[in-house]
């Protein structure tokens, strides 16, 4: 279920190429403590991981100090869910317990799902520079790129070492200053509300 584009009867695990694993490691200090989308192909090798359909990541425990997340990028129909619910998650992990997170995202900065969860919630953001980001489908080199733009989303208090690792990678973006501001419209305000 990791990073699947779309939830469909033709299920295909969308895996994190090895460069941003070890980049996720080394951002973390070398542990990756939770990985709570994980599936049989998965390179990350985090201490503790929930795959479908055994356990569902969005309901089990987030209480850990390093949580890495590639979500199902599409809609989870069967369950009700689509990638807002994993970002609420990653702030809300960062919120109650103090985790450091790190989740591999699609970028839409203009969904509700970033203006409500990224912006003004996560402390840095790495905008990749891979073109077409070659995702590992069922554990091995799929060969065609992702047909969109991916993010690296940080939330954490170590801005500095998130920096130095992911600057090689695309362009780091501090957005510390934002975090706790209300960001937008009257209208967009109200809507924050009703999404919970």
């Amino acid at each position: 279920m990791t990073a699947g584009r779309t939830v469909n009867g033709q299920s295909q695990d969308w895996c994190t190429p090895a460069k941003y694993v070890k980049a996720v490691r080394d951002c973390f200090g070398g542990e990756i403590a939770l990985d709570p989308c994980s599936n049989r192909s998965s390179i990350v090798r985090a201490k503790v991981e929930y795959s479908p359909p055994r356990q569902d990541g969005l309901r089990e425990s987030w209480a850990f100090p390093t949580i890495y997340v590639n979500p199902p990028y599409g809609a989870d129909r069967e369950r009700g869910t689509t990638i807002k619910d994993w970002l609420r998650r990653c702030a809300d992990a960062f919120d109650r317990h103090g985790a450091e997170v790190l989740a591999l995202v699609p970028v839409a900065t203009n969904t509700a799902h970033w203006k409500h969860f990224v912006w003004g919630a996560a402390a840095a953001v790495a905008f990749l520079y891979d073109t077409r980001l070659r995702f590992l489908v069922d554990g091995k080199d799929g060969g065609k790129g992702a047909p969109m733009s991916c993010a690296v989303v940080y939330w954490g208090r170590h801005h500095e070492r998130f920096f130095d690792v992911f600057i090689p990678f695309g362009a780091v973006v501090d957005l510390r200053p934002l975090r706790g501001k209300q960001i937008g419209s009257q209208h967009e305000r109200r809507l924050k509300f009703q999404l919970g």
